[in-house]
């Protein structure tokens, strides 16, 4: 792993909550995250009503989140999230991987989805690859996407109104997106400056109603502008 893409700008540390109500769990990721100096763990929440406080009363850059709790569901505190401090970025770990829950999970916010049989390192690289502006998400959760946008896809073109819903521009950095390239990686494959990356992904974000990327990609593929 080269460098360290969860450092902030002006090398402020990525200010994690993690929500884990499996003690043992919550145990051996929160050692994971204090001991690694790309981060400041600074909430450590069992159950859905603590996240939200946390949510509330915080500054926070990451938000790593089990599903299922014992007062509630941890979508709950991704859309609180997003609501609250929209430049944050949430990671689910969870055992669930049925299609209802992955989808449903994507599109309240998370950026990134692991399942918790994940090696301790992986927690740590998808952080960064996260933080990088990649959706760093585990083989099972991939293949439960692209069954469900094969599905999506199959047999559908898009409508005159999605063809034009973006410019050929933003249709090239939605590509670099779905492919996993960071901001920095699409400015140098286009030749464009890396400044204006983000502009296009706002752009993009408003025109398919998406918070993220993984929502982006989901909500392109859905209407048929892009097939994976």
């Amino acid at each position: 792993m080269t460098g360290d893409a969860s450092k902030q700008a002006g090398g402020r540390r990525c200010r994690i909550v993690l929500t884990e109500d499996d003690e043992p769990v919550r145990n051996r990721l929160a050692t994971l995250l204090r001991d690694w100096e790309g981060a400041d763990l600074i909430a450590e929440c069992a159950t859905l009503a603590q996240s939200m406080a946390a949510i509330d009363k915080l500054q926070i850059d990451l938000l790593i989140t089990d599903l299922k709790l014992p007062d509630g569901h941890g979508t709950e505190a991704i859309r609180r999230l997003r609501a609250a401090q929209p430049d944050a970025e949430a990671m689910v770990i969870s055992v669930l991987a049925d299609e209802t829950t992955v989808l449903d999970a994507i599109e309240a916010g998370a950026s990134g989805y692991l399942l918790k049989d994940a090696e301790s390192i992986d927690l740590i690289e998808a952080i960064n690859d996260l933080m990088s502006g990649r959706s760093p998400i585990s083989s099972r959760i991939a293949r439960v996407l692209v069954r469900r946008l094969g599905m999506a896809n199959r047999d559908s073109q898009p409508g005159e109104q999605a063809k034009n819903l973006l410019t050929l521009r933003e249709m090239d950095i939605l590509w670099g997106i779905a492919k996993g390239f960071t901001n920095a990686e699409i400015a140098e494959r286009l030749g464009i400056s890396r400044q204006t990356v983000p502009v296009h992904i706002r752009n993009i974000y408003r025109k398919l109603e998406a918070s993220n990327r993984a929502e982006a990609v989901f909500e392109a593929s859905r209407l048929g502008l892009i097939r994976l």
